[in-house]
């Protein structure tokens, strides 16, 4: 494996000091979820995941989550193993928030069901 260099190509260059995370949010754009793996397998909530489309196996109340995404850096994610519970904060997704087509399933008779129906 490649070690990571400073000069040169592939070379990073990071500037000194620290950046906050989504620092332009108001209070009323952020919550904290307690959220817990019900299931028997590991899920990963991704960084811009409208967190009411999570796994079904993941508790944690998705009324307060519309709208919301994790407060985590841009590409990473969150890994929940079986039985494990964690206290996150979340950040409002921009715009109308509004996140169609992610998890829309169809009812025994045919209909579509989902947070976001047509």
């Amino acid at each position: 494996m490649a070690g990571t260099t400073r000069s040169g190509p592939g070379a990073i260059r990071v500037r000194p000091g620290e950046i906050e995370l989504n620092a332009d949010r108001r209070d009323d754009e952020r919550i904290t979820l307690v959220i817990v793996n019900t299931g028997d397998r590991p899920v990963q909530i991704g960084s811009h995941l409208h967190l009411p489309d999570a796994n079904p196996a993941l508790d944690f109340d998705r009324d307060a989550a519309r709208g919301f995404r994790l407060d985590i850096p841009s590409g990473t994610s969150q890994r929940f193993e079986p039985g494990a519970s964690r206290r996150l904060d979340a950040v409002a997704l921009r715009g109308l928030r509004l996140v169609p087509g992610i998890r829309i399933a169809r009812t025994d008779e045919g209909e579509l069901d989902g947070p976001h129906r047509p």
